[in-house]
């Protein structure tokens, strides 16, 4: 990789425009990985041979993060597939690095899932005022970043909510649920936004005060509809909001064709927030169509290995064209055998539930990372991100203490003191 500018230092100015490269990132949430490895369920490889360490398996394979979700309090929910609590985390998060893997931290901020129809508030905060609601937040964030680092465990990407396009923290359900209670729709009170808003504040607050160098992902899944996308990102933009990665939800049953994710893509682009983007959730069915299917494109894709296969990799020849869009995470990847760990399965998984071996889109999904991404060109002198990164792409606190090359204002700079 060519060097492209010296900085001996940290006062001299920025003098060139160039195009420089970092890292990117693709995965899966393997949210449920600890549960299929209990019930005894085989994973192999494509030769049909026994995996004994499915993590080292995935790194081997050219995939380099794993996203891993986090609830307040799952036993008040009965699904099988919720009971991520803090404990479980910090087991399965601590496996991931040590596998030498990336950790996406999924913060629901609910005792369930949390998505654009429900973002119920924990059992344990319903009585909280909003004020306390914003001290609780940040409190309950603090605490879960610095258990989960002192167990070695350490995130490199928080989002700060899942899938929060209309909000968060809208009440119970008891109380919310039928109503517009603390939603925030594009013609919601502004009140309802300013507490949306405050509250993510105070979380990435304590982000930044426990793991400044993991990177904040702000996530919503309105990839259908590109004018409340942007108007979203819009209202982050003018609320100052502090964060570093913008992250989409996209399944072609849900939100439409590879064009509508390109058209939601080039919107971001468009509108120059100074974002990364990342696709972290995505999923294409290889038998069936996925439960309450809106769109269906068993003409192009057929619900097939193969259709799997095509839909992945022109999945990622659309994204590697976009050099903003360092990631992309296949959901549930790792659902597989027939030992009922769950209620169901996810037929958009990429193991085979009879077999345990690997789809072929799981070798068509990596590719993503195989293609080097480029950081946008900056121009004469102009500061558009001041802070420092690693190369591999983690924000510093502040300058960096020791000799080497990292990447400012979107240059590769050789750092001297």
């Amino acid at each position: 990789m060519k060097l492209l500018k010296l900085l001996f230092s940290a006062t001299l100015p920025l003098l060139s425009t160039s195009n420089t490269f970092a890292q990117k990132y693709v995965g899966g949430d393997i949210s449920m990985l600890p549960k299929y490895e209990e019930a005894g369920v085989a994973y192999k490889d494509q030769a049909g041979n026994t995996v004994t360490d499915v993590l080292a398996f995935f790194k081997q394979e050219g995939l380099n993060a794993m996203r891993v979700r986090l609830f307040v309090d799952p036993s008040k929910d009965n699904d099988k597939a919720v009971c991520q609590d803090l404990e479980y985390v910090k087991t399965l998060g601590k496996r991931i690095k040590n596998a030498g893997l990336k950790l996406i931290l999924d913060f629901h901020y609910s005792d369930t899932w949390a998505d654009p129809g429900k973002q119920w508030t924990p059992d344990a905060w319903k009585s909280l005022t909003d004020e306390q609601l914003n001290t609780k937040i940040y409190e309950y964030t603090k605490d879960c970043l610095e258990q989960l680092t002192a167990a070695g465990s350490t995130p490199d990407f928080i989002q700060t909510g899942n899938e929060i396009s209309f909000g968060m923290l809208w009440g119970t359900k008891a109380v919310a649920d039928g109503n517009n209670t603390n939603r925030c729709y594009t013609n919601s009170p502004a009140a309802n936004w300013t507490r949306f808003i405050s509250l993510l504040k105070q979380a990435g607050k304590a982000c930044r005060e426990v793991c400044p160098e993991a990177r904040i992902i702000i996530h919503s899944e309105r990839t259908p509809d590109t004018d409340v996308l942007a108007d979203f990102f819009d209202r982050m933009k003018t609320a100052s909001l502090d964060f570093d990665i913008i992250g989409l939800s996209y399944y072609p049953a849900y939100h439409g064709d590879l064009n509508q994710l390109e058209a939601a893509i080039t919107t971001l682009e468009n509108k120059n927030y100074g974002k990364d983007i990342m696709v972290v959730e995505t999923g294409y069915s290889y038998a069936w169509a996925l439960s309450e299917t809106t769109f269906d494109y068993r003409a192009t894709y057929p619900y097939s290995e193969e259709g799997q296969r095509q839909f992945t990799a022109d999945l990622v020849t659309m994204l590697n064209k976009h050099e903003s869009v360092k990631g992309l995470f296949w959901w549930w990847m790792e659902d597989n055998g027939e030992k009922g760990v769950t209620d169901g399965w996810w037929n958009a998984a990429l193991y085979n539930h009879k077999t345990g071996q690997p789809y072929a889109a799981f070798y068509e999904l990596k590719n993503f990372a195989n293609s080097s991404t480029g950081i946008q060109g900056v121009k004469n002198g102009r500061c558009e991100d001041c802070a420092w990164y690693s190369m591999d792409g983690r924000r510093l606190a502040s300058t960096p203490s020791k000799n080497g090359i990292y990447i400012k204002n979107k240059q590769k700079v050789a750092f001297r003191k």
